[in-house]
């Protein structure tokens, strides 16, 4: 356990430059925007003199290393700034549309997860024969197929012709799970089958490399039975490199949130950030970015933590 914290604490203090080069870009990149803070918050009547006195209580004509300063010390203290009119915080924004974002990203996960761990393991044990072939077929055609597109198919079949889910909107579990559920199902999957395509693939590999090794042919033939050698050891050993590919693909899953939330109706991130970007708001984009971003850096990091338990060889490493 120490040796998690330790990794843990150096992994936590590697995200401070991290976060720090994603903020300086996002607000260097869309200081480069038209749309003029100023008018974005006194609406686009408002004179010249009134955009001026604004400019100079917020202090939107200081040279850009103060406004930079300036910005991270208001993120420090939670505040991102307000959108334009009509006017709210973007910190509230962001609080509201990121709970149903984090939701169906759960979801998506669990669900890419459990479709690569059955059709990799699948794969691997029958592997050059049928199902195996089949297989491989069914996860190329799934890395090929944006969610967007996959989401657009579900509606038409399984909300408009068949009617088993709605097309769009949100439930709120508080009100019922059932309806939470159907509503966040089709999301899910639209988002989950390319990037589960892609660890079923990464699963297979590294299943077949561990069936090769010499303790599972010994284990094998001192009597113990394939299913319990291929549980406890085989899998367990194989899941690192599913595992690194899984918290990269974590930035495809939330960007693909963005593109299916828009798609299904869903009032999250993705809504929130076409909004913006509609609205020509950048302190709205400016937010969602930065959360999107920081976001991945955390989760990445639990995947890192989550190596650790997996392969215990790991943790002598870094003693």
């Amino acid at each position: 356990m120490a040796t998690i914290l330790r990794m843990t604490a150096g992994r936590l203090l590697t995200l401070v430059p991290m976060v720090l080069g994603i903020t300086l870009f996002v607000f260097v990149v869309l200081r480069f925007s038209p749309n003029d803070p100023a008018y974005n918050a006194l609406g686009e009547g408002a004179t010249p003199q009134a955009r001026h006195v604004y400019a100079v209580e917020h202090g939107l004509d200081d040279p850009l290393p103060v406004r930079y300063v300036r910005f991270l010390g208001d993120m420090a203290h939670g505040d991102l700034g307000v959108t334009a009119p009509p006017s709210r915080s973007v910190t509230d924004a962001i609080g509201t549309a990121f709970p149903l974002t984090l939701q169906l990203t759960v979801l998506a996960v669990l669900l890419g997860v459990l479709f690569a761990a059955v059709l990799g393991v699948t794969a691997a044990l029958f592997r050059d024969r049928w199902p195996d072939q089949a297989i491989r077929v069914l996860s190329m055609a799934g890395v090929a197929m944006p969610s967007f597109w996959l989401g657009i198919l579900l509606i038409q079949q399984f909300a408009l012709r068949l009617g088993w889910f709605p097309t769009g909107g949100y439930v709120n579990p508080a009100d019922s799970v059932g309806g939470w559920l159907r509503s966040l199902t089709m999301p899910a999957v639209a988002i989950a089958f390319p990037v589960g395509s892609l660890l079923a693939r990464v699963v297979r590999t590294a299943m077949v490399e561990e069936l090769d090794r010499d303790y599972v042919r010994t284990a094998i033939g001192g009597g113990l039975p394939r299913v319990v050698v291929v549980g406890r050891n085989v899998l367990r050993n194989a899941l690192i490199t599913p595992l690194t590919v899984l918290g990269l693909q974590i930035g495809y899953l939330l960007s693909g949130a963005v593109v299916v939330e828009a798609i299904f109706g869903l009032p999250g991130l993705g809504t929130l950030i076409m909004q913006g970007v509609t609205a020509g708001d950048p302190a709205l984009v400016q937010g969602v970015v930065l959360g999107i971003a920081l976001t991945f850096l955390v989760v990445n990091l639990l995947v890192d933590v989550l190596y650790l338990f997996a392969n215990p060889r790991l943790r002598g490493v870094a003693r």
